[in-house]
């Protein structure tokens, strides 16, 4: 017999939501914040593009590799103890980036500190325990919206590292530079923790207490979670690593400062994060499955085109058919304004697009949003981790950095004929009648359940 704890009545709710969604946001700077860091580390050590894609990576790497059990410990020991643990913990690795005097020092305290982006699945499942199911889709949302964190050091970075004085502040008991950046998120993580520990609500909602690891475990063997750790890749996983590389894109392709490429990539992480909300309250209205082929539809067509390569189309003339030689015609490039509304489309569909993913859980797994959360975040994180260095490696191979886009497109692709195989086979083995059902109910397909 699985035993639950029940708390009260869900008079805490609320502050669950807004005390985890603010740790969600720190957290989430830490381990987005080499996305600007990386640039004055990479002059200050002379790394090359590869080496910058892959300490960017490995921050992602362990922010996405315990998202699993990050979230079946949530489950089980409660998302409170959880929370706090994982602020107080990733604040010593976040500090020591700051003693880094080595690449390879660097690696290694980059990769500990991103174990702040393991957060997620702890507090999807804090917020699962506290709110009902009508009313998921946005709790949800509104926590996922932390991921405006990234944004955090795009904004504030900066400026910070042009105005603190290199030599720091108390003889250099808080260092300058593009140090001072890891020392405020420091302070600021174990500030969070305590205050979780006096404001959040006790005793905590556990739904997982004394549920056995394997039964929590067996939602993960069914393809549907699979399909939705897909969908994550694109909406999540291509989120942080276009977070992460979108500066160093901007600057390279449009020869724009680190303070205004900064801040034109923030333009793509607003809506990718601000509209998480938006995008659960449609999910719950309309249904998550619609949500999903809209998110797909816009990425495919602003990746389509921004994946173009710049240049002209040649017609070579000949004798008879034109005059020798050969004609440049329809020249093509964007420049950096609709470069950067069409990023901006873009990370509104992702931002909707997350919340829509996260919808699905709780209707179809209910009992272990934990789990299952965990797992397709943890690989829509990866998804991240892989898609910055091969960013880097297609730029190398091609020449041409619009093939991070050709990457994305790809991706997107394939998540989307998936989805609509799935739906289409759903309906045509029922009946047209049970689309409503794919969203909100069960489909009965050759006398088995779908849930």
């Amino acid at each position: 017999m699985t035993s639950i704890e029940i708390a009260p009545p869900r008079t805490g709710s609320v502050r669950v939501l807004w005390l985890s969604t603010i740790s969600f946001t720190a957290l989430f700077a830490v381990w987005m914040m080499f996305g600007v860091l990386g640039i004055p580390i990479q002059k200050e050590f002379g790394l090359t593009d590869q080496q910058l894609a892959w300490l960017l990576a490995v921050a992602i790497f362990n922010g996405a590799i315990w998202r699993l059990m990050t979230g079946i410990w949530a489950d089980r020991f409660g998302g409170r103890r959880m929370m706090i643990a994982i602020l107080f913990a990733s604040a010593i690795p976040t500090y020591l980036v700051t003693t880094a005097e080595s690449y390879k020092m660097l690696l290694i305290y980059a990769f500990l500190a991103g174990f702040a982006g393991n957060s997620f699945s702890i507090g999807i499942a804090w917020n699962s325990a506290w709110f009902e199911r009508k009313r998921q889709g946005l709790a949800l949302g509104t926590f996922g919206a932390g991921n405006v964190g990234a944004s955090v050091t795009k904004l504030i970075g900066p400026i910070l590292i042009a105005s603190v004085p290199v030599a720091g502040y108390f003889g250099g008991v808080i260092p300058g530079g593009w140090r001072f950046i890891p020392t405020s998120y420091a302070i600021a993580l174990v500030l969070m923790g305590l205050a979780l520990l006096v404001f959040s609500p006790k005793p905590d909602r556990i739904p997982g207490k004394g549920r056995p690891l394997r039964e929590m475990l067996r939602p993960i063997s069914e393809i549907r979670v699979w399909r939705f750790s897909l969908y994550y890749v694109v909406v999540f996983g291509a989120y942080v690593a276009l977070a992460s590389w979108l500066p160093k894109y901007y600057i390279t392709v449009y020869g724009v400062e680190l303070t205004q490429a900064a801040l034109l990539t923030a333009l793509f992480i607003f809506p990718a994060s601000l509209l998480r909300p938006f995008g659960g309250y449609l999910s719950d209205r309309f249904g998550a499955r619609k949500i999903m082929y809209g998110t797909f539809s816009i990425v495919l067509l602003t990746t389509g085109i921004l994946m173009m390569p710049y240049g002209h189309i040649v017609i070579y003339g000949s004798n008879g058919i034109d005059s020798p030689g050969t004609k440049e015609i329809l020249h093509w490039q964007l420049t950096i304004a609709p470069f950067t509304l069409l990023v901006f489309i873009l990370g509104v569909a992702m931002g909707i697009g997350k919340a829509a993913v996260y919808k699905h859980i709780p209707e179809y797994f209910p009992s272990d949003v934990g789990a299952v959360g965990g797992l397709v975040g943890m690989f829509g994180a990866l998804g991240g981790f892989f898609l910055v260095p091969l960013f880097a490696f297609m730029k190398t191979v091609t020449g041409a950095p619009q093939s991070t886009f050709g990457i994305l497109f790809l991706v997107t692709l394939i998540a989307f004929l998936w989805m609509h195989a799935t739906i289409f086979q759903l309906l045509h083995k029922k009946s047209p009648e049970q689309e409503h059902h794919i969203d909100y109910g069960f489909v009965s397909v050759n006398n088995e359940t779908e849930r």
